[in-house]
């Protein structure tokens, strides 16, 4: 991790931009900010040559003043996975950061998310899940929307494979935060969904299969964190997962912790907890969001509560 970030380093993309292009801010955004937003589009943007060059960024961002309480007794609420998948090679457990090579549905559910972000091109990770509309991707909150502005030209490349796209690009029609990001970017809450198009006649879980989710689901799991980190000493080629016993962070947020050495571009990865590394499937209860620069190689997940819950209604609703 570069070290010249400061309180938070927010896994935004494929690697670390020069410290001081970008100034970390507390963002001042309207308490009723929309929530969802209509990316612009523009066809044919991302050919292989520009998502492999998505403009490295390293935002670093602070959290609001306001904290949101996090409720964690509430009920839980599961989503049992769409599909089944083939069976898979298991792994090592504990991993702090290696290339997935176990196959299964995590090879297909999982992908990376390209979007543009003012002037910039940059990417993130994203995961398909189980939904009523059989298209919605979970990312993190930052991922569709940052520093007051949503993203355009956001599109979801399951499996990605350095520049290729053996499952399409599937572009969004809607994305979606939390309303506590939508309003103040609030850390404990960066959660996004994006709802994507269909594409040659199938819904995103009709052709990639889609993972179960878990709302209320606890602290202190075994967890299995994926993305496509960029930045050194990875290069956004290739599935990384991180693997061990969750803790909950006990700083500034309320999120996830686990040892993992996962960098920029890893964002909105997912976080599984009973993950079975024979088939590949597992119950999503957080993505990668942020990492400390005083805590190396340890990522942090938001908690996935009621307000993640509301979110993913509306998404996948819509």
């Amino acid at each position: 991790m570069n070290r010249h970030r400061t309180a938070l380093s927010v896994l935004l993309s494929a690697g670390a931009l020069v410290a001081g292009v970008l100034t970390a801010a507390t963002p001042s955004i309207a308490a009723d900010a929309p929530t969802s937003f209509r990316p612009q589009q523009t066809q044919g943007f991302w050919t292989a040559e520009r998502m492999r060059a998505a403009t490295p960024l390293d935002v670093t961002a602070v959290p609001g003043a306001a904290r949101t309480a996090v409720a964690t007794s509430a009920t839980p609420t599961a989503i049992a996975p769409t599909a089944a998948a083939s069976a898979a090679s298991p792994t090592a457990f504990p991993q702090a950061g290696g290339a997935w090579t176990g196959g299964g549905a995590v090879v297909k559910t999982s992908g990376r998310v390209f979007f543009t972000m003012g002037s910039r091109t940059a990417s993130c990770s994203g995961n398909s899940i189980t939904s009523a509309n059989g298209s919605t991707v979970m990312t993190a909150g930052h991922c569709v929307k940052y520093q007051g502005a949503w993203h355009t030209n956001w599109v979801f490349v399951p499996a990605y494979n350095n520049g290729s796209a053996p499952y399409g690009q599937w572009s969004a029609t809607n994305t979606f935060a939390t309303d506590q990001w939508a309003a103040s970017e609030d850390m404990n809450m960066d959660v996004g969904l994006a709802v994507v198009a269909p594409l040659n006649g199938q819904t995103l879980s009709q052709a990639v299969g889609a993972q179960g989710v878990l709302f209320n689901g606890g602290y202190n799991k075994k967890m299995y964190s994926f993305g496509f980190p960029a930045a050194a000493p990875y290069d956004g080629t290739k599935l990384v997962y991180c693997s061990g016993n969750s803790g909950k962070d006990f700083l500034l947020t309320k999120d996830h912790s686990l040892g993992c050495n996962m960098t920029g571009g890893s964002s909105g990865g997912p976080w599984f907890q009973d993950f079975n590394e024979a088939t590949g499937l597992g119950t999503q209860v957080s993505v990668n969001s942020f990492g400390y620069t005083f805590l190396p190689n340890r990522m942090y997940g938001p908690y996935l509560g009621n307000e993640a819950k509301a979110a993913y209604d509306k998404a996948q609703t819509s």
